[in-house]
């Protein structure tokens, strides 16, 4: 249980950090101009933090539920496993979405689509790394 907790507190902050360095780069700044005329202009830190540490938890929490059926015979391939999974579930399908739905540039979403991906293989590798049930 305390290497659970550990390791969602450390995802959870991997999170937060993450999505800043995708989200507020240069690159990224530029390319996401398209969504200016509806973005906030400050932020709720606090909540973000509280948001990225519930993302922590409930993702390592899916790891080791669904560990079993994962494949791969060995930590690091389920968390690259589980990272694709997620990446498809969370980031594709939103990307899928917003093609269909909004004037987003090509670019932006091939952006979100390879950044997201990142993120995800990342927080997969970490929790297969880490992670392991007590069987």
């Amino acid at each position: 249980m305390t290497t659970y907790i550990i390791v969602s507190v450390i995802g959870g902050v991997l999170f937060g950090v993450l999505d800043g360095l995708i989200n507020a780069n240069p690159l990224a700044t530029k390319l996401y101009e398209v969504y200016l005329p509806i973005a906030k202009t400050s932020l709720n830190f606090v909540a973000g933090i509280i948001i990225d540490l519930a993302y922590g938890f409930i993702l390592a929490g899916l790891f080791l539920l669904l560990y079993p059926s994962l494949p791969g015979e060995f930590g690091l391939a389920k968390g690259i496993s589980f990272g694709l999974i997620v990446w498809f579930l969370r980031v594709v399908m939103s990307v899928a979405s917003q093609w269909m739905m909004y004037k987003v540039p090509l670019k932006t979403l091939l952006y979100t689509l390879l950044a997201g991906l990142a993120e995800m293989l990342v927080l997969g590798i970490l929790y297969g790394f880490a992670l392991h049930p007590e069987i």
